[in-house]
């Protein structure tokens, strides 16, 4: 290929990508400094959130609570499934898995900065008796994206938060 041609096309596609609006994601910029994050025991949510805030925002994560401006609290995380459709002969066809986690958002001194709040999804898993073991694999994979995905909505969540200037 000819320099001068694969440079000009190169430009060509730094400029399409650049009039489209895409841009590298940045750095979150969460409204407080410190931050301690509860979550119950055995949930990998609360790890997701602690990496996420850790490695994509300039807040410190804290050990304590008394020591933190916000303290992120996970009430709860509950997974399920559901059958969603069944064949003629009454054998599961497709699933519905769901993840939900309800969190709270609240300053040093209790006032909620985001009251108990719940987030929601939901994917459809065909399913067929001929591939169990491999269906299990993707529904425990689809459960870990639904978590990664939960925690990626709490942290921007995190972001849209206004703090009184009192409280800074």
């Amino acid at each position: 290929m000819n320099p001068v041609f694969r440079e000009i096309l190169v430009a060509l596609l730094a400029l399409t990508l650049a009039a489209c609006g895409f841009q590298l994601r940045g750095q979150a910029s969460l409204p407080f400094e410190t931050i301690y994050i509860s979550f119950p025991v055995g949930h990998p949510i609360g790890i997701d959130l602690r990496r996420l805030v850790q490695a994509g925002t300039t807040t410190r994560v804290v050990e304590k609570a008394k020591d933190a401006q916000a303290t992120l609290d996970i009430l709860s995380v509950a997974n399920d499934r559901q059958i969603m459709s069944v064949s003629e002969g009454g054998r599961v066809r497709e699933f519905e898995l769901r993840y939900r986690v309800t969190f709270r958002l609240y300053d040093a001194r209790g006032t909620d900065l985001i009251p108990a709040n719940e987030i929601s999804l939901r994917r459809i898993i065909p399913y067929t008796d001929a591939q169990a073991v491999a269906k299990e694999g993707e529904e425990a994979m689809l459960v870990r994206e639904m978590q990664s995905d939960a925690a990626e909505q709490i942290l921007r969540r995190l972001e849209a938060v206004k703090l009184a200037a009192a409280a800074r």
